[in-house]
């Protein structure tokens, strides 16, 4: 090999990388310095920064657009986004974490769950109206839930074409919460208001209640809504193995081993798919402002409805715990619960803010399965 040879080789990866790249490197930058810096959901962003840096990168070999290849990150993609198994273990381990006693000893928390949906459909009436056909509209909407893993299955099942943007805003907008939900709790809500103080004197729930629930729920959503069995049926499966009692090992391994290894996995597949060239384009731009739309229409319509407890409690009920009513658990209940004691350093809401927050993780796997029986009905 003669000199010039030489100097080819070496600068081939120079010579192939566009200013698209420069710009991806940039928000892979920017995705980094969010989980160390600022500590927002590092579990979450730094797999998914380091994986878009590697994304943009020429001539790696590790991901090709049509997964065609077997580098590292088509393997990656192709056995667990889409065969949809990450997320589905995800659940599972995300059910072995949840403790659903502070929603079953206040069952109406169930009702600000049901409300913390309403940016889903909303947003995809919207995206309807910018143009997106109806299955990408769907897929759309549900980053309204901020709960990546539903995301991922939807999008996988309905419009797999837009799964890049739609994962990376579902994960991005979970760890942007305390930026962005604290503004619109301001906003909708006095200083009275996140002051009340609400009593948390529960009725105690039976260790029989405990295990019954997951049970309960998957046949029940079964019947109701089999497109949502897959996501239901695993976070119940990990929530049972934590309330039986009697696989410890096995709950502590979801809680830990399976969720950890998954969502860095995860995590990196889906900041590979953030090249450039699939980036940047106004449909991802748009996708990317419709996901932030939903999330403020899930937090306001939680708010308002929290606002309308408040009213008929006369006053009992703290409308902060509405905005707990999404999914991300449990970085929103802890939100609404920090939220209040920024005003009173007294006030303890917590396992009120859980309660709505839990409900909310379920009342977006039954919204995401709704989506699909019904979007799938009209598609097919």
């Amino acid at each position: 090999m003669d000199l010039t040879q030489l100097l080819s080789e070496l600068i081939k990866g120079f010579s192939h990388f566009t200013v698209g790249n420069g710009i991806m490197l940039v928000a892979a930058g920017t995705l980094i310095a969010l989980a160390v810096v600022k500590e927002y959901e590092p579990v979450l962003l730094l797999p998914i920064g380091f994986g878009c840096l590697l994304a943009n990168l020429p001539l790696t070999g590790l991901m090709t657009p049509d997964h065609s290849s077997l580098g590292l990150f088509d393997v990656l993609y192709r056995a667990g986004i889409s065969t949809e198994l990450f997320p589905l273990l995800i659940f599972v381990g995300v059910g072995a974490m949840i403790d659903f006693s502070p929603l079953l000893a206040q069952p109406h928390m169930a009702l600000l769950g049901a409300a913390g949906q309403f940016g889903i459909f909303g947003t995809l009436l919207l995206a309807i109206l910018l143009g997106f056909p109806l299955n990408q509209a769907a897929s759309i909407g549900v980053i309204g839930a901020i709960d990546g893993p539903t995301s991922i299955f939807v999008a996988t099942k309905l419009a797999p074409e837009i799964l890049a943007p739609i994962a990376v805003a579902a994960y991005s907008y979970m760890s942007l919460i305390p930026i962005i939900q604290p503004p619109i709790m301001r906003l909708l809500t006095t200083r009275a208001e996140r002051r009340i103080r609400m009593e948390y004197a529960p009725r105690p729930v039976s260790r029989r209640a405990l295990v019954m629930l997951p049970i309960v729920i998957t046949l029940v959503v079964g019947l109701l809504v089999p497109e949502a069995v897959p996501l239901i049926s695993m976070l119940m499966l990990g929530n049972l193995l934590r309330e039986s009692h009697v696989v410890e090992r096995l709950s502590k391994a979801a809680q830990n081993e399976l969720i950890n290894v998954t969502t860095l996995f995860l995590g990196l597949t889906i900041g590979s798919t953030m090249g450039a060239a699939e980036f940047l384009n106004w449909a991802t731009i748009k996708i990317l402002l419709l996901g932030l739309a939903a999330f403020a229409l899930d937090t306001v319509a939680g708010l308002l409805f929290g606002k309308l407890m408040t009213f008929v409690s006369r006053g009992k009920i703290n409308p902060l715990i509405g905005a707990a009513g999404i999914s991300a658990f449990p970085m929103a209940g802890r939100l609404a619960a920090k939220m209040a004691q920024e005003e009173d350093y007294d006030n303890f809401i917590l396992m009120h803010a859980m309660g709505a927050n839990t409900a909310g993780q379920l009342g977006s796997v039954i919204a995401g399965g709704v989506l699909l029986a019904l979007v799938s009905g009209v598609v097919h």
